[in-house]
């Protein structure tokens, strides 16, 4: 019985603190600004001609000096090919090393032009895995 009146007390008591104060929130912070490295102009897509298919070529950081290049500057770069396959007139280019192979594919832009560089595959040569495009560029052309 004496513990009523005790806890009663206690509750009135409580009753009369202040409440907690919240903590402000963080400062915001400024938005990241990322920096993207300087690129060549991407040259505008081939101008289409009438019964002719233009090529999808293939773009991204890295790749210069391998699309739009022709054979005698991806033979400079890789060396000898494994294969190469004409059918038509497209070309497919596979270079190969330990770490990776590269197919590189080649397609006149326009009639009667010779084929350039316009898309590019990498896989692992052990099991055909699928490899990072620009590592496989590395591998190969330091290999030499």
């Amino acid at each position: 019985m004496r513990l009523i009146p005790l806890l009663l007390a206690t509750g009135l008591l409580s009753a009369c603190a202040t409440p907690p104060r919240m903590a402000p929130p963080p400062p915001q912070r400024p938005p990241a600004t990322t920096q993207v490295p300087p690129t060549r102009p991407t040259p505008p897509p081939p101008t289409p001609v009438a019964g002719y298919p233009v090529p999808q070529i293939m773009q991204g950081p890295g790749l210069d000096g391998i699309i739009r290049e022709e054979t005698g500057a991806l033979l400079r770069r890789f060396g000898q090919p494994r294969l190469d396959v004409v059918e038509g007139d497209m070309r497919k280019l596979q270079f190969t090393g330990e770490a990776c192979v590269l197919d590189v594919f080649l397609y006149p832009l326009a009639p009667g032009t010779n084929p350039v560089a316009t898309w590019i595959e990498a896989r692992r040569a052990s099991d055909g895995a699928a490899v990072d495009r620009l590592a496989c560029i590395q591998a190969l052309s330091l290999r030499r």
